[in-house]
């Protein structure tokens, strides 16, 4: 592979993602989302993902789009309160969920991008992150099938940690403002919520970018990410409904209020 990793199209930068491939996907909310990459994953019809994200979009957007279209078998995530299909599929059995702390979820991400196996955390002691029997998945009854297992535990200082793994996946889709034909990457503002961490723990990266520059533009100070973790770079076209910048709650001041 050159240094040039541009792709023409986003269905072509996602399409060796097979059936069963582990994703780790960027974003906060419906910020910073790589909505045209999960668009173009949905019209493939790629099934049975494994996604490592923060949250799972919502309903009709985002990782919500293959949730409802039944794609997604298994989430690891810190939050999911938005998606009622989530919840859905969660408490009737069809979804395996893995809730962990949002510290320690980017922590996971940002350790297997970087080669560390696993760290120790006081994050979840004394709870069932650590002592484990959190529901995993749900039998069709409503009893617990799955239940995460306990945590190996030692003492620092006197105070008890938890031993968390490492996490990286076979493919991660993530979105940048700006990015440069050899994959270094700027992000704005709060859309650079997991998007590096969640790039560094692919082993296959491909990132959607609102402006293509050519390299050298980019002053080195400025980038967030650098090409190393970056394997594909599509940029997204003006207009795609896909890369739609949604508000996922939009709260403004009533006409005429106090």
């Amino acid at each position: 592979m050159g240094l040039d990793k541009t792709v023409a199209s986003a269905a072509e930068a996602v399409a060796d993602i097979p059936d069963g491939a582990s994703l780790a996907v960027g974003g906060f909310g419906l910020c910073g989302i790589p909505g045209t990459l999960i668009d173009a994953l949905w019209q493939r019809g790629v099934d049975d993902l494994r996604v490592v994200s923060n949250n799972c979009g919502v309903d009709d957007w985002g990782l919500g789009l293959l949730l409802a279209a039944g794609r997604i078998s298994r989430m690891t995530s810190s939050y999911v309160g938005e998606n009622k299909e989530f919840a859905r599929q969660y408490l009737s059995g069809e979804l395996e969920v893995e809730l962990v702390p949002q510290g320690t979820l980017a922590e996971r991400l940002r350790a297997g991008g970087t080669g560390v196996p696993a760290f120790y955390t006081p994050a979840g002691t004394g709870t069932q992150v650590g002592e484990g029997g959190l529901p995993w998945r749900h039998a069709a009854d409503g009893s617990v099938a799955v239940a995460s297992p306990a945590k190996e535990t030692r003492d620092f200082g006197g105070r008890p940690y938890l031993l968390e793994h490492g996490i990286t996946t076979d493919f991660a889709l993530v979105r940048a403002t700006i990015g440069d034909r050899h994959g270094n990457l700027v992000f704005r503002s709060s859309a650079r919520n997991f998007n590096p961490l969640a790039a560094m723990a692919g082993r296959i990266t491909v990132a959607e970018v609102d402006h293509l520059v050519e390299p050298g533009e980019l002053d080195p100070d400025e980038v967030h990410l650098p090409g190393v973790f970056v394997q594909r770079v599509v940029k997204v076209s003006p207009g795609d409904p896909a890369a739609e910048r949604r508000i996922e709650r939009r709260t403004v001041r009533q006409e005429g209020g106090a």
